[in-house]
């Protein structure tokens, strides 16, 4: 493994100590590939996903565009799918990864889509 995965792995296991998400303020936790975005809310008391989206849903697939427009549409699609299943606020994990970019776009676009965190 490259010391760069390895950094991250160091600073996710930071933000985890720290991040926990209960049944009443799930967490939001974010991945982000090369190619894809992926977003889960959890809650971390039963290890249960309430609600994910990624930019592989069969709704987002044929999206064109650039990585942060694809993260924007997964930002807003789960925000739509943790309305659905009840869920008004999160704690958001960015997984290791800098607040910076696509992360940041999923964020911003799921705080307009009316999640709060």
């Amino acid at each position: 493994m490259n010391s760069k995965k390895q950094a991250r792995k160091k600073v996710r296991s930071s933000i985890r100590s720290k991040i926990f998400g209960t049944s009443d303020v799930p967490r939001l936790a974010v991945f982000r590939s090369n190619k894809q975005i992926y977003a889960q809310v959890i809650d971390d008391t039963v290890g249960k996903t309430l609600a994910a989206a990624s930019s592989n849903d069969k709704n987002l697939n044929d999206f064109k565009g650039t990585k942060i427009d694809q993260a924007t549409a997964v930002g807003k699609s789960i925000a739509e799918n943790a309305k659905s299943a009840g869920i008004e606020a999160v704690v958001f994990d960015r997984g290791g990864f800098l607040y910076h970019g696509r992360v940041k776009a999923l964020a911003e676009s799921a705080r307009e889509s009316g999640l709060k965190f």
